[in-house]
């Protein structure tokens, strides 16, 4: 998990907002069945794009003002970032080549 981060309401606008790379926000919780069984998937593409991008990880039960501000209606949501601006978004279990696929057209 080394290149995972967890972010909360403390340091979201610095980490994915201030951020120059892309970056991928993992909005997810600690009960969600869907959100286990994607988390090795975000294991792998956060070890594979490297510098390219970042992968952070944000808890909804523990940040619920970023979850209703960014409309998250059901978890897992995938929320795609560049230069502070949402590029788009997957929501629920998504196979991992889609979304190293919409994390490369950002990067």
């Amino acid at each position: 998990m080394a290149n995972l981060i967890e972010v909360d309401e403390t340091n979201f606008d610095e980490t994915v907002l201030g951020n120059n790379r892309p970056v991928l926000v993992d909005f997810w919780a600690e009960w969600c069945g869907p959100c286990k069984a994607l988390a090795p998937v975000l294991d792998e593409i956060a070890g594979e794009v490297g510098e390219d991008a970042i992968v952070v990880k944000v808890n909804v039960d523990q940040a619920q003002n970023l979850a209703q501000k960014y409309g998250i209606r059901g978890i897992p949501t995938l929320v795609f970032f560049k230069d502070g601006e949402v590029k788009s978004t997957l929501v629920g279990n998504q196979p991992k080549a889609e979304i190293l696929k919409s994390l490369k057209e950002l990067v």
